[in-house]
């Protein structure tokens, strides 16, 4: 029988989520609450549609010839792709088979013993750090960020390349202390390759309301290309290569 996967949404033309162009698959359902998601719609392990591998691969192989030429793949995001572990494992092992990059999405809230057999068919690690904050992370997402730093140092200890990715919220994730400890625990990690900084936007906020929630960060500023900039200093100050983007 084959294994069946909750998928939310797929984008068969990805250019942010990995290097080249990439098949992006956004599984269903996510064990964090973060206050900014704009995808408040893959909460939910129980909604979206129902995918086996096979199927999956069938349409991705339809765009290998793009990700070859571009230096792509695919990468599974969400929601979080790791709680539906052996449907990720299966994806990744086919794809692997077929000569695809994989690259894995991950907010790093998973057990090791759950991820370390689909890093065998890893290439990449997009890793969102939410705040290295302990107590901060919990404030933000509703649980703490001890999985998510365990993570990054079991990626360092297998080798797996790494981009870590972080929200930059205005008043929330933006002080100085705090992405000044953040590049001190990151630049001690020999396998991180880049370091995203995301300017947040309140883009979501039509998406709570349109579901009926109300949007936790209504009033805060989006953040600025001069947030981001500020931002990407203190990360390069740290010997880190960093890969923004525009707020604008």
């Amino acid at each position: 029988m084959s294994i069946k996967g909750r998928i939310h949404s797929i984008e068969t033309f990805g250019t942010v989520d990995g290097p080249g162009i990439r098949y992006i698959v956004f599984t269903q359902g996510c064990p964090l609450r973060c206050k900014y998601c704009h995808n408040r719609d893959t909460w939910d392990v129980k909604s979206g549609k129902e995918y086996t591998v096979p199927e999956l691969m069938d349409d991705i192989k339809k765009y290998t010839p793009f990700m070859k030429y571009s230096g792509g793949g695919l990468t599974v995001s969400g929601g979080e792709p790791t709680l539906q572990p052996e449907f990720l494992e299966r994806l990744l092992m086919e794809a692997k088979a077929n000569d695809i990059h994989t690259a894995v999405d991950t907010s790093g809230f998973v057990d090791i013993e759950i991820i370390d057999p689909i890093l065998d068919y890893t290439d990449l690690v997009l890793l969102d750090i939410k705040h290295i904050n302990r107590d901060s992370f919990k404030e933000l997402t509703g649980v703490y960020n001890d999985k998510t730093l365990n993570l990054a140092k079991h990626l360092e200890k297998r080798n797996i390349p790494t981009w870590i990715r972080y929200v930059l919220v205005p008043g929330i994730t933006d002080k100085e202390e705090d992405i000044e400890n953040l590049a001190k625990f990151v630049s001690n990690l020999k396998n991180v390759e880049n370091i995203e900084v995301l300017p947040y936007h309140s883009m979501g906020e039509f998406k709570w309301e349109e579901l009926g929630y109300e949007y936790p960060l209504k009033g805060i500023c989006d953040a600025t290309d001069e947030d981001v900039e500020k931002a990407s200093r203190i990360f390069e100050k740290y010997g880190l290569t960093i890969k923004a983007r525009k707020a604008s």
